[in-house]
This record gives structure tokens, sequence and C-alpha cells, in this order.
């Protein structure tokens, strides 16, 4: 090889372990300051849900599945479920919440689990954002019988019926792959947004319950929750750091200093 060729794959090199040479896929969720009643936890492509557009290399998740007992939304008959709640963030009037979730239910007929998200504004009562209900006959979300949205949402796709089928995904414990009646599937990914009409200090809230019994499990997916682009409760996006960016470009002058002296000592 050239030293003109070897300097040229120095240069590729670097450039690649900069990140610099196309687009890779985002860090895996980080739940890590994020607060869980019930059961939760993260996972790859997995069964009936497969990545996120987000396209992290992991999403979160909560189930039934050895869930706590609680009142849900109270909608009367909810058994168990489970809660994660985001860290307390910081809005101003007219930043975007953006996120993406994905509703999966075993359970089908008249045993209509559901799942949710809320915001939780510091001092005061919770927003609702979207319900989701195994429904066997039209849309998913919102979920019927269930509380109207307190705000203006926007989903990605509006039509939101269930993909029929008995869901394998690992979060389901030993339900996963069994179904109860009609209404069995996931809505498949679905992104929210929708913008803050007032500044404040907030949290964001994702639930899932089992209603009128504690068999067949439901679950609820989530990846990609940012507000005003930056990511809830992780650090913000990696990118090199004034330092390694530094010794970056010193790295890429040396290269074209030598490449250039090579050059002109062959004239």
């Amino acid at each position: 090889m050239s030293k003109r060729a070897q300097c040229g794959v120095s240069i590729l090199a670097l450039v690649a372990a900069a990140g610099l040479t196309g687009p890779a896929m985002a860090d895996p969720v980080n739940l890590s300051d994020w607060t869980t009643v019930g059961n939760s936890g993260t996972s790859g492509a997995d069964g009936a849900v497969d990545l996120s557009p987000f396209a992290s290399s992991e999403y979160g998740w909560i189930s039934t599945d050895d869930g706590a007992d609680m009142d849900g939304l109270g909608v009367e008959d909810e058994t168990t479920g489970s809660t994660i709640t985001s860290p307390t963030f910081s809005a101003d009037a007219g930043d975007e919440l953006d996120f993406y979730f994905n509703y999966v239910t075993s359970d089908g007929g008249s045993y209509t689990d559901y799942g949710w998200a809320q915001v939780l504004p510091v001092g005061d009562d919770p927003i609702q954002l979207f319900t989701a209900r195994t429904n066997p006959d039209g849309d998913t979300v919102p979920g019927f019988g269930l509380p109207e949205p307190d705000v203006d949402v926007t989903l990605d796709p509006e039509d939101t019926p269930v993909v029929s089928g008995a869901p394998q995904w690992s979060p389901l414990g030993d339900s996963s792959g069994d179904c109860w009646d009609d209404g069995c599937g996931s809505t498949d990914w679905v992104n929210a947004s929708f913008l803050f009409d007032q500044a404040g200090e907030y949290s964001l809230q994702f639930g899932v319950v089992n209603w009128a019994d504690t068999a067949y499990q439901s679950g609820l997916a989530f990846d990609g929750a940012t507000i005003g682009g930056a990511d809830i409760g992780d650090d913000p996006a990696q990118v090199p750091a004034p330092g390694a960016l530094a010794l970056m470009s010193i790295g890429l002058a040396g290269i074209g200093m030598a490449m250039r002296r090579r050059w002109t000592s062959r004239q």
C-alpha cells in the first residue's frame, strides 16, 4: 500500500472512531432514574415488538405480569398492573413532548385490559395524554369507557386497530404466545406528540393494568421520550467532547501536513 493510501485509511479510521461515518443506532433507553411500581424493563427486538422507529437499540416496557395491586385510572374492576414514571423535567410553553408506544395484549373478549400515558405536573392534577384498550372492533386508542384525553395529542398513525394474533413477547411472561378471545395483539408502534401550553416542572408516566381478572397479561412498550428534542431521563445525546474534537482536529491536521510534505518531497 502506498504512503498516500495509508494516510487515507488513517483518516477514515479516525472519522469512523469519531462516529462520523453515517447514521448509527441510538443508545438503549435509560430507565435508571425512572420509578417503577410493578414490573418494568428494557428489551431489544422481541417477537411481536420490533425496535421502534426512534431506532434505539432497546426500548422500555411495563407489564401486568408480576404487577402490583392498583386502581389504574379508577374505572372499577382493575386488579394488577404496573406504572413507570420519569424523573422531573422542565418544559416551556410551546415545547413538544414526543414519544413512541406499542400496546400489547394477550387478553381479549370482555376482559378489556388497558394502558395509558399521562403528564404529572408538580403540585397539580395529572394531564391525560392517551388511553389504549383491548378492542376487537375498532381503534384501540382512545380506550373505550376510559377518561377522555385532557389535551390534544397527535398520533401517527391516526388509526390504531389492534394487529390481531397471539403476541409472542417476553414481558407477557407465561401469557406470551397465548390469546383469550378476539382482541389479542398489538397496536404496533404509534408516535404521540403534544405541545405544552405553559411552562412548569413535569414528569411522564406510562401505565398498564389488568381488568376484571389477573389472567392473560398485557403490556406497553415505549421509546424515544423527548421534550424539546432532548431525552427525558437520560444524558444529552453523546457527541465528541470539546477535548475529543480538538484532538481529532489536531490529528487530521497532522495527517494533512504529513501528506503535504511527502507530496512536496516527490516534486
